[in-house]
């Protein structure tokens, strides 16, 4: 098979590109809008892009409507998120949440997904997540640059909560503790619990 993109329209080209670059961690996104409302999305366009600092990635399309997405405003109104990663267990509650809420709706309240304040930013983290990164926003960039269909936002990783029993020792996480999940194409997911280790060459 052979995928010429140009003849490719987005819907198109974002079915073939989802599920072919798989598997794809999840970033749980807890922002707070200027209004004080508390906003909880998936994102899994998401990655670590740098170490020093320590900084994640993820892109924010438009709404189905072409508006911003709330977590978008709301990073351009405070500046602050929390990533969490997504684990099994929590599968379900994620899932929730990406429905289309209207704007200032909580997906905290209404998924019923429980909350807990954050240590150096104000939006609350999700209780019970394995991985929990507050962050500051960095940068916000349009992409691409003439005419935006997503924006790429980097965050400064300030804090990482470590769930203790996802640890298999004092410096090292055990995936299968961890238990995470990836997005693939459509509607399917893969864990992390089946693990093989290859020793890179010297």
């Amino acid at each position: 098979m052979r995928l010429d993109f140009a003849a490719l329209g987005a819907a198109e080209a974002y079915r073939w590109m989802t599920a072919t670059v798989t598997p794809r961690p999840i970033a749980w996104v807890s922002t707070r809008s200027a209004d004080g409302v508390d906003n909880l999305a998936p994102f899994s366009f998401f990655q670590v892009v740098c170490d020093a600092p320590p900084t994640l990635m993820l892109s924010i399309g438009a709404r189905a409507d072409g508006g911003e997405k709330d977590t978008l405003r709301n990073l351009r109104e405070r500046g602050e998120l929390v990533i969490q990663l997504v684990s099994m267990a929590q599968a379900d509650a994620m899932n929730a949440t990406a429905a289309g809420f209207p704007h200032g709706v909580s997906e905290f309240e209404r998924c019923g997904v429980a909350a807990m304040p954050s240590e150096r930013v104000a939006p609350p983290r999700v209780a019970g997540a394995a991985v929990a990164f507050e962050c500051a926003l960095a940068s916000i960039q349009p992409y691409p640059e003439e005419r935006p269909s997503h924006h790429l936002v980097f965050a400064e990783a300030l804090l990482a909560h470590i769930d203790d029993a996802a640890l298999g020792d004092a410096r090292h996480i055990d995936p299968a503790k961890l238990d995470l999940i990836g997005r693939l194409g459509g509607s399917a997911y893969a864990t992390t619990r089946d693990v093989f280790h290859l020793k890179r060459p010297g």
